[in-house]
Formats: C-alpha cells, sequence, structure tokens
C-alpha cells in the first residue's frame, strides 16, 4: 500500500502579486521539493488553498504538475466537495487530465450521516480508475470518520488510503494505508507500519524528513529536532507561515487570498528565527530587523 509514495507533500499555490496562480514559481517550487526528500505532490488541497481556486485553476495546476513530474512523482489532486455532484466532478477532470490518485475530503458544512458518507464516498470513488485518499480532517469539517467506519469504506473498490488528520484516531485500519495528516504524528505513523505522511513541514525540512524513511534508528532523534519547526508553521492558520518561510528562504510563492491574511509581524519573526536556528537562511545582523 505504498505505491503513491512515502513523503507526500500538500504543495502550496503560488500567488502572482495580483493573486493570481503563478504557474513558473509553481513548478520552481515543485522541483525543489522533489530534490529535497519528496516522493509525490499533493496538489490543491487545502495546503494549497483549494478553497479559494476555481475549478479551472485547481484542475490547471493537476495537469501542470502531471506534464511538468508526473513521470518522476506521484500527483494526487485534491478533488474534494460538500457537494457530491461537484466532488464526481472534480474527480472526473482531474482523472482524465492524469492524475495519479484523488485526495477527497470529508464533506464538511453539511456534515452527512453515516449513510451519506457511504454513498457519497462510493459515487466518487465510481467517478475514477485510480486510488482514492480520503480525508478525514474534523477540525475542518466538523465530523469525524471513526475507524470503523473508515474500514467499511475500505470495502468500496477504489478507495485504498486515508490521510488521518484526526491524532487521537491514528491506528492501523483493514483495507486502507494510512498517511499521517499532521507532520507531528509522521514518525508514529512509520512506527505503525504506515503508508506514509501527507506533510507540510517538508516544504522546508525536506530532507531531514526523508532521513526519517531512510534511517529508522534515528527517527525519534529526527522527529524531536523537528518539532520546533511543526509548532511554528502551524502558528496560526495554514499555510500562512509556511508561505512566509518559503518567502524567506527565497522560494518565491507570494500571499494568499482573503480570507487568508498574511504572517504577521510577530509571526513572520518567529518564522524567521526558526530558519536561522536550522541554518536555512543567515541570521540578522545583531540589533537589525529583517524586513524580508
Amino acid at each position: 500500500m505504498a505505491g503513491l509514495g512515502t513523503v507526500l507533500t500538500a504543495i502550496v499555490t503560488p500567488f502572482d502579486d495580483g493573486l493570481r496562480v503563478d504557474e513558473e514559481a509553481f513548478v520552481a517550487l515543485g522541483r525543489h521539493l522533489l530534490e529535497h526528500g519528496s516522493d509525490g505532490l499533493v496538489v490543491a488541497g487545502s495546503t494549497g488553498e483549494s478553497a479559494t481556486l476555481t475549478d479551472d485553476e485547481q484542475i490547471g495546476l493537476v495537469e501542470l504538475a502531471v506534464r511538468e513530474f508526473g513521470g518522476r512523482a506521484t500527483i494526487v489532486a485534491g478533488a474534494g466537495s460538500n457537494d457530491t455532484r461537484h466532488a464526481v466532478e472534480l474527480t472526473e477532470r482531474a482523472t482524465e487530465v492524469g492524475a495519479h490518485a484523488i485526495l477527497s475530503v470529508t464533506p464538511y458544512y453539511n456534515r452527512p450521516n453515516r449513510r451519506g458518507l457511504i454513498a457519497h464516498f462510493t459515487e466518487v470513488a465510481r467517478a475514477t480508475d485510480r486510488p482514492v485518499v480520503l480525508y478525514n480532517i474534523p477540525i475542518r469539517t466538523g465530523l469525524d470518520m471513526p475507524n470503523d467506519l473508515l474500514a467499511r469504506l475500505a470495502q468500496i473498490e477504489r478507495i485504498d488510503y486515508v490521510k488521518q488528520a484526526n491524532d487521537d484516531s491514528l491506528a492501523p485500519i483493514d483495507g486502507l494505508g494510512v498517511y499521517a495528516g499532521n507532520d507531528g504524528t509522521f514518525a508514529r505513523t512509520l512506527d505503525m507500519g504506515g503508508a506514509g505522511g501527507i506533510l507540510v513541514a517538508s516544504h522546508v525540512v525536506g530532507d531531514e524528513m526523508r532521513r526519517m524513511v531512510d534511517e529508522p534508528e534515528r527517527r525519534a532523534e529526527i522527529d524531536g529536532s523537528l518539532r520546533e519547526v511543526y509548532d511554528t508553521l502551524f502558528l496560526t492558520a495554514n499555510p500562512i507561515c509556511v508561505k512566509a518561510a518559503l518567502n524567506l528562504i527565497g522560494l518565491r510563492v507570494g500571499g494568499l487570498r482573503l480570507p487568508l491574511v498574511e504572517a504577521s509581524e510577530e509571526e513572520r519573526a518567529q518564522v524567521r528565527q526558526v530558519l536561522e536556528r536550522r541554518g536555512l537562511i543567515p541570521a540578522a545582523p545583531a540589533g537589525e530587523v529583517a524586513r524580508t
């Protein structure tokens, strides 16, 4: 069940000064991630600001990723919705442009019951011939899919994985490869034999996260050393701080579309301090406030 790769980065969507999708920056960032530990990219997920992308922008990014990287990396397309018809349409379109797998989030806001969830994901799975990764993230959707329901959903053909972002429910699930949905549970997921992680911190510490896969005897040590990175990148709503970090490093990703706003001076200062401590950017001269 590790066929999608172990380190999958939920890539941010770069914007230009007019907050239009910056395809050149997206390709540059994708290359960087694949050169620094990632096996694949999750395109137009939560970290990719899918909530404020049009359908054409979303599918266009998936198509671009497949064209640029599909021969050497796994491209997982964010294609979820709380409207089953919309989720099916996005899934069909992502499949048509060559996505290797589909990430489908629990329907949010309308919060369907168990029968509704089974019916919803049955229709999504019917819309593709690619593996489907369920996305369980109750903090965003207001609805948790317990592990017994996930095991039931695993009986649907093509539902092969889950991105588990409910840390309290992280456990093996019959019939599903489990991906860590939060960076802080990546090590635990690997230890229990899970498929890997769909990660954010791998934007800036991808080589170290790869070492957690390749050097299991040092996994706990590396994980401990990265805790401040995980915490800092999630000081506020994702992907505010990871975009601040990437811009500070010199990987151009631009700003965010409302209602998300750019990092505050205090948040940017905390991000900068972590990057400096890890040697990812030079330290600012004593007494000087960096304005990058």
